[in-house]
């Protein structure tokens, strides 16, 4: 069918033109310049988002170090006074009870320190054995406690709001009255 148009226009006189190979070049040229526009324009995105998460990265390394540091700065300071309390009852010439009372002074204000970061000593003497907060490191035979309970605390247990931070190392009772055979 191609063939007959082209006889009967050719018959009419007009001039019939098949594509160039200079125009198939042409076009090619202008397409292959347009890729390498979106190329470089992709090349360059992708650059600028690599550029921007590097320097997301990096500022959140920053942040991280920088609440690192608040963190410690905010836990060490109550401490510091605890510290020069403690370099001043060593320089002190006081007597034996005159030191005994710095001491019990310095204890508190660290005691109140520790609270102060919602730090808790576990409940020992008086209550009922807990393994969860408790470590037993002897017993006691006893009669006139209930089996189980913590009659004696050797190391102080220590929790921040409900994670324990150290068991409390305790003796407790055994009571030979109580034990069911």
């Amino acid at each position: 069918m191609q063939d007959e148009t082209t006889v009967q226009a050719v018959q009419e006189g007009d001039v019939v033109t098949t594509p160039s190979e200079e125009a198939v070049q042409d076009a090619a040229q202008v397409e292959l310049e347009q890729v390498k526009g979106e190329r470089d324009q992709l090349l360059d995105r992708l650059a600028r988002l690599q550029a921007e998460f590097d320097n997301a990265r990096r500022r959140e390394a920053k942040e991280r170090q920088d609440a690192r540091d608040y963190t410690v700065s905010s836990t060490v300071e109550p401490f510091l006074g605890v510290m020069d309390n403690f370099q001043l009852a060593l320089k002190s010439d006081g007597s034996a009870e005159q030191l005994r009372g710095g001491v019990e002074l310095i204890l508190k204000q660290m005691e109140d320190a520790l609270r102060g970061l919602n730090v808790v000593p576990v409940e020992s003497v008086g209550a009922q054995f807990d393994p969860r907060v408790h470590e037993a490191l002897g017993s006691i035979e006893t009669k006139e406690f209930p089996d189980h309970q913590v009659l004696e605390e050797v190391r102080c247990g220590y929790k921040v709001r409900d994670k324990l931070l150290r068991p409390a190392l305790v003796k407790i009772a055994v009571n030979p009255a109580m034990v069911s055979d």
